[in-house]
Order: C-alpha cells, then structure tokens, then sequence
C-alpha cells in the first residue's frame, strides 16, 4: 500500500487549490451569468471534465486521481455547493455518457460538457420515489420510432442552468431492475420546463430545482446505452458519485480542520489558550481521527473503482464515513468557536453543507441496506427440517 499521491498530482492538486482559493470564494446571491463565468473558468482547469478521456476533450484522469482534484477544489474553495455542482455534472451526468454513450454520443456531447460550455443535470429523483428508485413515476412512452416522456423530477442538480438533461423514465412500469431506461434530453426541448430554483440552507451556491416532462419527445438514439439498463447506468453512476464526489467534502474537513486548529491556539481563556484544556484538544483530535478514517476509506473505493472491481460495499462505506465525518466536525468546529460559531463563517457553512450529504446519493440508511444486502443478511434461507 502507498498512500501518498505521484508528485505530479500533488503538484496539480496544488494547482486546482490555488484557483479555487482565487476564483471560487463564495457569492451572496446566485446569479446565473456569474454561475457560468466560474464553471467556463473551472472547464479551463479540467475540473468539468477531470475524468472523461483525452480524446474526447477530457483530462483523462483515473478515479484516484480525480477524487484528489475533488478534494483539492473543496479545500480550495470555501463555495461548497459550486464544487458540488462540478461533482455532480461530472460523475452523476457525464461519465454515464462516457461509460455506456454511443460513439456519436460521445462526440456530440462529451467535448462541450468537458470544457466549461455546457452543464449536464442527471434526474431520477420524483416527489413519490426518492430512495425507491426502481419505482418512478415518469414515463417514457413508444410513439412510432421515438418516445415520448411524461412526469416530474426534483432536487435536480444545475438543473436552472442545464443544457442537457440525464433523465432516468420507466419504459416498462413495474418492470424493476429492468424497467428503466436513461434518456438524454436536451435543453429546450418542446415539453420541458425547469421549476424556480430552490433557496436552501446548505449547498447554497449549487443551483437545484424541479424538471417537468410534458409529451418530451425524445428520439431512439437519445437512448444511453439500451432500453430497460437505466438501473445499470444509475448503479455506475452512484459508484463514481459515492466515491469521487465526496472528496469534496475531505478538502472541505481539513480546511475547517485547519482553521479550528489555528483558532484553539490562539482563543485564550482563564490565561491559557484553549488548546491546552483537555476537552478541546482531544475533541480536535476527535475530528482529525474522523478525517483521516474517512478519507481512507474514500481512496479505497477509489482505487476499486479504477480496478474495475464489482464491489458495491466499499463506495457505500466510503459515502457513510465522508457523511458522516462532516457533519460531526462542523458540530465540533462550530463547538470550538463557541458564539463565534453559530457567525457567518466557514464552520457553520460546513455544517449547512455537510448535511445534506448523508441524504443524496442515496441516504445513509440505504447504504446500510445496500452493504447488508451484500453481505447476505436478511436474504430468504430455506427452512431448518
């Protein structure tokens, strides 16, 4: 095992934080132009396109690697819910064209996605199935060589600013597993129409709302991969967006990590700078024990990933840890602060931010029964005579 990075992503990690720190510090009110500004900047960086093959206008980078330009964005950028944005068009939109797109797929979108001039939204959660996923309620109908989608999705991720739309639709209601179908649905299409967007407590600058389908048609060769795999592209999806996501989330721990350190050193009390009161130290302590358990796990899942392996239990687990370990040292760090916690600032923004995490991609509570399931627990045995 070797868990230090090549000199060469080191090098362009530092990179990546030195133009977050720059160019992504957090805005007061969303504005769509400037959103654009910053991701046409980010695109310039390889950030949008970090994982998509060189060929097709990517920065070719491997799993690993890519988690450790996530984690470099969210240490450099106090902007949580931009980088979020980033993750999200990436690994939950993009690399599902990379991994199962067509060849004129690939060359009809890849290109623009990977360099900053267009954003990609992936839908599949509705007001009626969020974790239910193999139950959607949006259909997509055969109409004479083309499809036709009806339905609703929400919590959809850049979907204000989308140019083209992932959109998961049942083509055979009740069909399970095999039931699904991805759709790739571009903006502005008749029949299509984005909600208001969202105001949030956390992710703040990550622009979300809700996707209507109105008789959308779509054609058979806006169809990723085949008819009835949509189960299989969300499934990959999740993989690369469980692991490589969520090293968003490790720059954004260390980075409150670092800064409640420097801030124990330097809060005196009763004479003494805080620090050196037990319950302090060893709640910093605490936090950076989360950090780095959280941040292996992450880099497991990561090299899994690039191995090609099958394994669902370690991105499951990773996502749990990162969670987890967010929201439990933004409660510290916050802690720590005292009143100077509950401020604007980065501390309370990281606990705005970190809760969501345990809820999309999947909630923590499924990952458990996913990793359950994978083990064999609760499946059916045959009776004992």
């Amino acid at each position: 095992m070797n868990f230090d990075l090549p000199e060469d992503t080191r090098e362009m990690c530092a990179a990546v934080e030195h133009f977050a720190a720059r160019e992504l510090t957090p805005l007061t009110e969303f504005d769509p132009d400037t959103f654009r500004h910053r991701w046409s900047l980010a695109g310039k960086q390889g950030l949008v396109g970090a994982s998509v093959p060189g060929a097709y206008g990517g920065s070719g980078l491997d799993a690993v690697t890519a988690a450790a330009t996530m984690e470099a964005l969210g240490h450099g950028s106090r902007d949580t819910g931009f980088a979020f944005s980033v993750a999200a068009h990436l690994f939950a939109a993009v690399m599902p064209i990379v991994e199962f797109g067509t060849e004129e797929q690939k060359r009809i979108w890849l290109p623009a996605l990977s360099s900053g001039e267009q954003i990609a939204a992936h839908c599949i959660t509705e007001p009626e199935a969020g974790s239910d996923a193999l139950h959607l309620r949006t259909r997509a109908t055969s109409d004479g060589g083309r499809y036709l989608l009806n339905g609703s999705k929400c919590f959809t991720t850049n979907a204000p600013v989308a140019d083209v739309f992932v959109v998961q639709a049942a083509t055979e209601p009740g069909g399970g597993y095999f039931g699904l179908t991805t759709f790739l649905v571009r903006a502005g299409t008749p029949g299509l129409t984005v909600g208001q967007r969202y105001d949030k407590a956390g992710l703040r600058g990550s622009p979300m709302a809700d996707v209507y389908f109105d008789d959308v048609p779509v054609g058979a060769d806006d169809i990723l991969a085949a008819e009835g795999s949509g189960a299989s592209v969300f499934s990959a999806s999740m993989k690369w967006e469980r692991t490589c996501l969520f090293a968003i989330y490790l720059g954004a721990m260390k980075r409150v990590l670092e800064s409640t350190v420097a801030h124990v050193k330097e809060r005196e009390q009763f004479g003494t700078p805080i620090g050196g009161f037990q319950a302090v130290s060893h709640r910093v302590v605490d936090m950076l024990a989360r950090h780095e358990a959280a941040r292996l796990m992450l880099y497991k899942a990561a090299q899994g990933l690039d191995r090609g392996s099958e394994d669902t239990i370690a991105p499951a687990l990773a996502k749990i840890a990162v969670s987890e370990a967010a929201v439990q040292l933004g409660l510290d760090a916050v802690q720590l602060r005292g009143a100077l916690g509950v401020l604007d600032g980065e501390a309370e923004a990281l606990l705005r931010d970190a809760v969501p995490s345990r809820i999309f991609s999947g909630t923590n509570e499924i990952q458990k029964n996913n990793v359950a399931r994978a083990l064999g627990l609760g499946a059916r045995t045959a009776a004992r005579r």
